[in-house]
């Protein structure tokens, strides 16, 4: 049967009997958000990249409002080389990843962005690295001789990703040039080995491997150019520098707690600040009185807490619309009955006055526990 040579809905005769007459050797995960407008392109540069080699697509959108999962599932209509994933109720690239990985049967996969800024004509040595049978990893570095980072980022970002790459070479003693790079291939049994270590929030999946492998993993550098943005909009935002340190935090801690929770004890931290300065306010602004100061300013750090948790710990389950004013309701009350577990463990341990600070730790770490527990299955739970 004669295909249809449009390279925005199919692939070419050649690529496509390939793709049936044998299984993919090399899979490569496109995790997506609003990239309809790059998905063609992208899968094209692939086809002329991977010629002669069994490779597949796995794109993993998070529900696009641009019609990413529509477009890509009409170029799969016809193209058994892609396939589609569509996740609803829950985003991040590294949990995106962690699926593209786990749903290949291929021996080795590749993750890459589908913004066209990472080099797809790389993916040829990588693979060649791994087939060698010396690596288990083969990652495209910005920092190695011969890469750069080119056009793609400002320089704030820059700077940021120098300062983030130095805090995981330091505190998590990883070897890489660059961990913060988000274009790599990896046998795939490494990585169904490491997936249970794994934190599917987050955007530096890279680093979690790396991490969670305790240095078992061979690693091989290659140099890239990260390119500039041709479409569509970058999933990264001003709060995925948070996500970042709880990432660091909870690998540093060995796994103790999850990086939700920690996202959710530094959300909570920063609720301090904002309680004092409130609370300044009403003393010497407004005028009131102490205990209507105090409360005041609980309701202020309450609702600063709810929306930077909805944006940054739950993301994945970010409420919206009528969501937002019911979920707020509800962080209110599950964090007045913290402040009820706080003070009673306190109270109850509390036996001499030297002892203060013991007391008070327990009751807010108990109120921690509580306010996060009773929040992830009321405000934000699973639909």
């Amino acid at each position: 049967m004669d295909q249809p040579t449009d390279t925005i809905t199919a692939a070419p005769d050649k690529a496509v009997n390939q793709g049936l007459s044998q299984a993919a050797e090399l899979s490569v995960i496109l995790p997506t958000f609003n990239e309809a407008a790059n998905i063609p392109l992208v899968l094209e540069l692939l086809r002329k990249t991977l010629e002669g080699v069994r490779w597949e697509a796995i794109i993993v959108d998070d529900n696009s409002p641009d019609g990413t999962t529509d477009v890509s599932r009409k170029i799969a209509a016809s193209d058994p080389q892609v396939r589609v994933i569509r996740r609803i109720g829950r985003r991040g690239l590294s949990g995106a990843c962690i699926e593209g990985m786990l749903a290949s049967s291929a021996p080795f996969v590749a993750v890459m962005d589908a913004d066209l800024q990472h080099d797809e004509t790389l993916l040829p040595q990588m693979l060649a690295e791994l087939r060698s049978g010396n690596y288990d990893l083969a990652v495209a570095s910005r920092k190695v001789e011969g890469g750069t980072v080119g056009e793609g980022l400002s320089k704030v970002r820059a700077w940021g990703s120098n300062i983030a790459n130095g805090l995981a070479q330091k505190l998590l003693n990883v070897s890489l040039t660059d961990p913060m790079s988000g274009f790599f291939m990896i046998r795939r049994d490494k990585a169904e080995e490491l997936a249970p270590k794994l934190s599917s929030q987050g955007f530096k999946i890279l680093l979690d491997l790396v991490s969670s492998a305790g240095g078992t993993l061979r690693i091989k550098e290659l140099p890239f150019t990260f390119k500039e943005r041709l479409h569509g909009e970058s999933k990264l935002d001003t709060l995925v520098t948070l996500d970042y340190f709880g990432l660091l935090m909870a690998k540093y801690f060995g796994n103790v707690v999850s990086v939700r929770f920690l996202m959710f004890g530094l959300v909570g931290a920063s609720g301090l600040f904002v309680h004092l300065l409130a609370l300044k306010l009403f003393l010497d602004m407004a005028g009131l009185e102490f205990n209507l100061a105090q409360t005041g300013a609980s309701f202020v750090a309450m609702t600063s807490n709810f929306f930077l948790n909805n944006q940054l710990t739950y993301r994945d389950r970010r409420l919206t619309g009528l969501g937002v004013i019911v979920g707020l309701l509800t962080f209110y009350a599950v964090c007045s009955v913290g402040v009820l577990a706080n003070v009673g463990v306190a109270n109850l341990i509390y036996s001499d006055p030297s002892y203060w600070w013991f007391a008070g730790a327990a009751g807010a770490i108990m109120g921690a526990v509580w306010n996060y527990a009773a929040s992830s299955a009321l405000t934000w739970r699973k639909s």
